[in-house]
């Protein structure tokens, strides 16, 4: 069944999506890089099951210069020393935040160590717009595009 081309029926509202994405890109950038927020991307969308996400953003990952086996580890992160403390407490808190768990004062600390107040926000934000866009996607269904080798 085709679903409603959300792009079409409220740009204005999409826009404020889009420019969303332009100025966390810019923050996470100037703050911890691109391939952390694409980590991020990456995990919220394998825990809310988002197949156009997971496609769109594991090439946008590579493009970026993250490694295949760190796309491929990611589900298992916790597992493998392929990540960093920082990494590690950024999927920790997309984790929590995308299953909407709580995080207690004992967390907070330990990102408190890792990160500043303003890279708190931004990744805060920044997982709060990975999974705003997982929503859409999951109720509007878009073309999923895989590359196939």
């Amino acid at each position: 069944m085709k679903r409603a081309n959300y792009f079409n029926i409220e740009p204005e509202l999409m826009t404020y999506l889009i420019d969303q994405e332009t100025l966390i890109k810019q923050k996470v950038e100037a703050t911890f890089g691109v391939t952390i927020w694409e980590l991020l991307k990456l995990r919220a969308s394998q825990l809310n099951q988002c197949a156009y996400c997971l496609a769109m953003h594991s090439k946008q990952a590579l493009e970026y210069g993250e490694s295949i086996n760190r796309i491929i580890a990611l589900n298992a992160w916790q597992d493998t020393p392929l990540y960093n403390d920082k990494e590690r407490a950024a999927l920790a808190l997309c984790e929590k935040l995308t299953l909407s768990q709580n995080i207690d004062d004992d967390f907070y600390l330990v990102l408190a160590e890792l990160f500043d107040q303003p890279s708190l926000v931004t990744l805060t934000v920044a997982i709060n717009a990975i999974n705003s866009w997982n929503r859409m996607v999951k109720m509007f269904k878009p073309t999923v595009e895989f590359n196939e080798r």
